[in-house]
């Protein structure tokens, strides 16, 4: 279980979109284990794993697997998070992906290897990408949701400027890959060796109507209190799991050395793990697990692959671990 939490509101647009949808508000609660009061504030905290089993219940209920991507691009950032009123709030797209880099654990934690901001632009023989730095772990429904949240905020503010004109993806074509063109209404290269958008380069330098020094400012004070009170509440081991992820696929890690990348000694890291119940090599284990379980659900690596992927000499050793963690083996899983 991940100690990753993400806002609120996410959720709960995402629950009254699939209620409207045909599935059951009750059932859907109850499949995830959130409440109504858990949702109430859409600056609130809630599990990761809840809000992913939530969509994972209401594509069970509706049969529909593009049900994420179509709630994204039809609804506004600003009515689920104070980063979305920040980003209509800024003077121009440079402007506003500094802000949305800066406030992105605001809406949800996601540990980026090396320390680099969630999103950056590249230019690349003349054309402008818009490049995810979130690992690339086979979930297809994370990494379209992130590039339709972009493209739904352009197309209802400026459909005079076609954001979006091209998109690389790394997964394999999703159960809904036939809808693509007319939800993206771009071309899309499936397996790529990395997320990217190509966007339209008039954004560069076009300002944005809705820049306000004013609101901004409010809007940037209250995000700053949260993101400080979101700081005071962090866990070490979510610290410690956040540094292994860039290295996870190196099998033995120093904890010399991610204590040293934590600004701490190794008896204090090892104190303070065990203050919150766990020691280094069960963080290590655990994010294995977790992982593995996250590249072959996505059908995208094979059983060696992802044995290299999560750091195991040989692809035997990993086959062992998959048992010890689940009681059968990764082809049995698969096949389940």
């Amino acid at each position: 279980m991940s100690d990753q939490t993400m806002a609120a509101g996410f959720a709960n647009a995402f629950l009254d979109y699939a209620v409207a949808e045909g599935a059951s508000r009750g059932g859907l609660l109850a499949a995830s284990g959130l409440t109504t009061e858990a949702l109430a504030d859409q600056d609130g905290r809630i599990p990761t794993d809840s809000y992913q089993t939530l969509i994972a219940a209401a594509i069970a209920a509706t049969g529909d697997t593009s049900l994420l991507l179509r709630h994204v691009l039809e609804t506004r950032l600003e009515t689920m998070s104070i980063v979305g009123q920040i980003v209509h709030a800024s003077s121009s797209f440079p402007h506003s992906l500094d802000q949305l880099n800066r406030y992105a654990r605001l809406m949800a934690d996601v540990p980026i290897p090396g320390g680099r901001d969630r999103f950056a632009l590249e230019r690349e023989a003349g054309a402008v990408w818009l490049v995810d730095h979130r690992p690339s772990d086979g979930n297809w429904m994370a990494t379209e949701a992130s590039f339709a949240r972009f493209i739904s905020e352009f197309r209802r503010s400026a459909p005079e400027f076609p954001f979006e004109q091209a998109l690389e993806v790394s997964y394999a074509p999703p159960p809904h890959a036939n809808r693509y063109p007319d939800l993206f209404r771009v071309p899309v290269t499936f397996r790529a060796a990395r997320n990217a958008l190509r966007i339209n380069p008039v954004w560069l330098d076009v300002p944005f109507d809705g820049g306000k020094d004013y609101v901004f400012g409010v809007f940037t004070r209250h995000a700053d209190g949260l993101l400080t009170e979101l700081a005071s509440n962090d866990t070490v081991r979510a610290a410690v799991e956040a540094r292994m992820l860039a290295d996870l696929h190196e099998g033995t890690l120093s904890m010399d050395r991610i204590a040293r990348d934590l600004g701490m000694s190794r008896q204090t890291l090892y104190r303070r793990l065990k203050d919150e119940g766990a020691t280094f090599a069960q963080v290590h284990d655990d994010l294995r697990h977790r992982m593995a379980m996250d590249y072959l659900g996505a059908r995208k690596v094979s059983v060696g692959e992802a044995a290299y992927l999560l750091g195991f000499s040989e692809a035997s050793a990993f086959v062992r671990a998959f048992r010890r963690w689940t009681g059968m083996s990764p082809t049995a899983w698969l096949a389940n």
